[in-house]
């Protein structure tokens, strides 16, 4: 089973990134905004998406597939379907974002950027494949050209998501998954691996644990970015409701990924389809509601007037860094309904 994963890279220049921005929210409450929101585009937007390869079918496909997302919230994602019935495209060369949301299906795997980092320019390596300038990809869909997945359109529905700031429903600090997953080898377990080199259980019928079974392929995963990708997060950038089981956004994993069965961490959902707490996430990420929406423009702006005096205060000319601040910015800025908004 391959799991979804950003490049190795990308994740380095996010956590650097995220390091920056806790440190300034450690500073002054106000700040806390730089964690807990700035991955949100503005509601009320139109974000754009394009594709860079695939044909027109494939476009209709996987526009129509993310309808369930657009219907559920404030927000408009915008394929720029011209009057002949094309979509949208962006390009390897590109040096302005056609899109904040660029399609690719020609690299290996499925993943996605979270909501605003895909127009981060500090996000991913200047030369990379994978990152949040104009001529990298911030969502791939691997092989749809040629054959899609069982339930596709619960990928792209799941890409998606993350697109709009959505993260793992496993990695919720109110589930069950972290004590649910057997993370080490059966005792005595014998490395055992079949044709294509991947662990399998041994002679006994011990099994490995998940840090073994990742580790090999076609994964290939060292134990801190299993730790990354499983582990649950205690983070005030995620937006945390109730543990959803029914939720897109959790993982269909192999029995022996968990302690019991059937499984409190299992997803109960038919993995294709937003769930209902999905669906009230969305609402709650971009309502419609004009008190809401005021709330949040309120505390836009007073984080605002927070980094106007971290910019100014000597002590603090260390960790304003640069770039990471003028992108902080943009996107109060724009959530604070004074600039002209990172979603179109």
């Amino acid at each position: 089973m391959e799991l979804e994963s950003l490049p190795d890279e990308v994740l380095a220049s996010i956590a650097d990134r995220n390091a920056w921005r806790s440190q300034m929210a450690g500073s002054d409450t106000a700040l806390e905004f730089l964690v807990s929101d700035l991955a949100r585009w503005q509601p009320g937007s139109a974000v754009r998406v394009a594709f860079l390869d695939g044909d027109t079918a494939l476009h209709a496909d996987v526009a129509g597939a993310t309808r369930q997302s657009s219907d559920a919230c404030n927000l408009e994602l915008d394929f720029g379907v011209d009057a002949a019935g094309n979509y949208r495209r962006w390009h390897e060369n590109d040096t302005f974002h056609a899109a904040e949301i660029r399609v690719g299906f020609n690299m290996g795997g499925y993943f996605s950027l979270v909501g605003t980092d895909s127009t981060d320019s500090t996000i991913g390596p200047p030369a990379g494949p994978v990152g949040g300038r104009p001529n990298q990809r911030s969502l791939n869909l691997g092989g749809f050209t040629t054959e899609r997945p069982e339930r596709w359109e619960g990928t792209v529905r799941h890409e998606f998501l993350h697109a709009l700031a959505f993260h793992h429903s496993h990695q919720n600090m109110r589930g069950s998954c972290e004590a649910e997953f057997r993370w080490d080898d059966d005792q005595d377990y014998v490395p055992t691996r079949n044709a294509k080199g991947v662990f399998i259980p041994d002679a006994a019928g011990r099994r490995p644990g998940i840090y073994t079974y990742l580790a090999g392929p076609p994964n290939n995963w060292p134990r801190a970015k299993v730790d990354h990708n499983l582990r649950t997060v205690e983070d005030p950038a995620v937006v945390a409701g109730p543990f959803d089981s029914d939720s897109v956004m959790l993982y269909s994993f192999p029995d022996f990924f968990y302690k019991s069965s059937p499984s409190s961490c299992a997803p109960t959902g038919n993995g294709k389809d937003l769930s209902a707490g999905d669906r009230r996430g969305l609402a709650l990420l971009y309502p419609h509601a004009a008190e809401r929406l005021g709330d949040l423009q309120e505390r836009a702006e007073a984080a605002l007037a927070a980094m106007d005096g971290a910019g100014s205060s000597p002590e603090t000319v260390e960790a304003v860094g640069g770039e990471y601040r003028d992108r902080a910015l943009e996107l109060l800025h724009a959530l604070s309904g004074k600039g002209e908004g990172v979603g179109r």
